[in-house]
């Protein structure tokens, strides 16, 4: 069996050798009160019926985390920081599996599903092969957790979760993602909307009809249940939470999910969202000192407000209670090294939302965003820092959802690397991608939302030329604040390349040197700027070919024209 390099020096014992606690007076008898644990009455009889031994599996229903990180310790190898956080080991996958997971082709949801390379379909008689081994390979462990939380903040528009595993690190994983209920609500909590299965730990038989490897991931959405076998990256789980709310908020509930933090203006409460992929800096923008955070990663924007789905995650939250995932650790002394990329470059943290400052608790404010801020990093320097959308640029670039990524110098290549990834999240994405931005269209011009185009990315010329420069993080939040502040709106407005790109921009922003909001001013090599100009438009527009049935022609005139 193959340990990470760190874990080498434990020796692994059956029985573990326990020090003798000084114990509590009454610690014989809380240690056999299962009030705790014990799935009384209706609960009971689900799990029977989904073919639980109860005479064998012992069930740990919503522990108290210092019981997960002891089992977690003593049975899965995991070791605690010198910060009191978790550290633990996912195994070969270290990041989600896309290509291994479907969604069950069924009468019932067929119809709102986009097929595709993002949700492949599977047929019914498949998931109940691997449901019956997920339930089986569960049956044979001795500890088998369970965990009853909700997804979303308001109480109008949340669902009741139920994760099964056999994992303490995915039972307190999914505690610091889900909302966690109060003993009240748990003790009410009745039947839950959704169930995942996580038999991560036991592979998808290859043979078994649609399987591409001995992963698979699957949601049913008449079963309302999700199977994990052959993966355990704690990762998939919160995904499929969020494919879930992706599917049910729009088609149960009428509301519009969105892969986007949101925060709240403490003196006038006005709320932003935030769209970005990954590296274009929507968790370091959305924590602002004057504003507080609702979420950083999953919301609804709901008739009356806006609730994230989740509990965020930010930095300095990794302490007792938090779980690091595949990161590396110094031994000696425990802390974790977050540079250190020899597992994987995508280490995760999970955390409670209470371990940050800032935090809006309940992630809920009941009040219309007032504005939207679609963050892209173009290493192309051809996007301004800042342009104001119309209606139509807003679906446009929201369905687009673009941004580059550099390129490691090693290799010799100097060219960024355009990705588009529709509605600002394509792998969590469940309905056609238009009747999103269909209602995110709707909701702005309801609600008179300002939307915003902000670069983050190079200026004065593209990644790896000798002008070109990433945008200091200074001027971007200096935008934000003119943004939030309302001066951007009543200033003064040019169009940018109105021949390809038709955005509008600001002459001036104080604070901010006015060369640099114009690119074609910005950059000294003004053929190179014209090429890279074309070169974008054409991207965009090869990128949108994939919408472009869906939309109207306002929506489609609205994206770079490439002459």
């Amino acid at each position: 069996m193959h340990h990470h390099p760190h874990l080498q020096s434990h020796s692994y014992m059956t029985t573990p050798h326990i020090t003798p606690h000084i114990l509590h007076r009454e610690y014989a008898a809380r240690a056999d009160d299962d009030s705790h644990n014990n799935l009384m009455g209706k609960e009971l009889g689900f799990f029977s019926q989904a073919g639980f031994d109860m005479d064998r599996v012992q069930l740990k229903r919503n522990a108290p985390v210092a019981q997960l990180y002891e089992d977690a310790i003593r049975y899965e190898g995991a070791v605690l920081s010198s910060s009191g956080a978790l550290i633990n080991f996912s195994g070969k996958k270290t990041g989600r599996s896309p290509k291994d997971k479907r969604i069950v082709y069924e009468p019932e949801s067929k119809d709102n599903i986009w097929w595709g390379s993002v949700n492949i379909k599977m047929d019914e008689h498949t998931f109940e092969i691997n449901r019956e081994r997920a339930i089986d390979y569960l049956n044979t462990r001795d500890l088998v957790y369970v965990f009853d939380g909700f997804a979303g903040w308001d109480p109008r528009y949340r669902i009741k979760v139920r994760v099964i595993c056999a994992r303490a690190y995915h039972a307190l994983f999914m505690n610091n993602m889900l909302i966690r209920p109060t003993e009240e609500e748990l003790k009410d909590f009745g039947e839950p909307d959704f169930i995942i299965y996580n038999a991560g730990q036991f592979p998808a038989n290859r043979f078994t009809k649609g399987m591409s490897s001995s992963t698979s991931v699957e949601i049913n959405f008449k079963r309302m249940e999700m199977v994990i076998l052959g993966t355990e990256y704690a990762g998939e789980m919160k995904k499929g939470v969020f494919s879930v709310m992706h599917y049910l908020q729009p088609v149960k509930f009428g509301q519009l999910s969105l892969h986007s933090s949101a925060n709240v203006g403490k003196a006038h409460g006005d709320v932003t969202l935030f769209f970005g992929l990954s590296g274009t800096g929507k968790t370091t923008l959305s924590a602002d000192p004057s504003r507080d955070l609702i979420g950083d990663d999953e919301h609804v924007w709901s008739d009356t407000g806006v609730f994230n789905i989740e509990e965020p995650e930010i930095f300095n939250a990794i302490r007792f209670g938090s779980i690091l995932e595949n990161v590396v650790y110094n031994p000696g002394n425990r802390s974790p090294d977050y540079n250190d990329v020899t597992i994987t470059e995508n280490t995760r943290c999970a955390y409670p939302i209470e371990f940050i400052p800032n935090a809006r608790i309940p992630c809920v404010v009941n009040s219309q965003p007032r504005n939207i801020i679609m963050l892209t990093c173009d290493a192309f320097g051809v996007l301004p820092p800042v342009s104001k959308l119309t209606a139509a640029q807003a679906s446009y670039h929201f369905l687009a959802g673009y941004t580059s990524k550099t390129p490691g110098t090693e290799d010799g290549v100097l060219e960024p690397v355009p990705t588009f990834s529709t509605c600002y999240s394509a792998p969590f994405i469940v309905l056609h991608p238009s009747r999103y931005a269909k209602m995110l269209a709707e909701r702005m011009s309801k609600h008179n939302v300002d939307c915003w185009l902000v670069n983050t990315g190079w200026v004065r010329g593209k990644f790896g030329s000798g002008a070109g420069r990433r945008c200091p993080l200074a001027v971007t939040r200096r935008i934000v604040d003119a943004i939030h502040d309302g001066t951007l709106k009543t200033a003064e407005f040019h169009t940018f390349e109105p021949n390809t790109f038709g955005l509008e921009i600001p002459t001036a922003i104080e604070g901010v040197p006015s060369e640099l909001l114009d690119p074609r001013r910005a950059w000294p090599d003004k053929t190179a700027f014209a090429r890279e100009v074309r070169k974008l438009a054409v991207m965009f527009g090869k990128a949108f070919k994939l919408y472009e049935d869906e939309v109207t022609d306002e929506v489609r005139a609205a994206g770079p024209q490439a002459s």
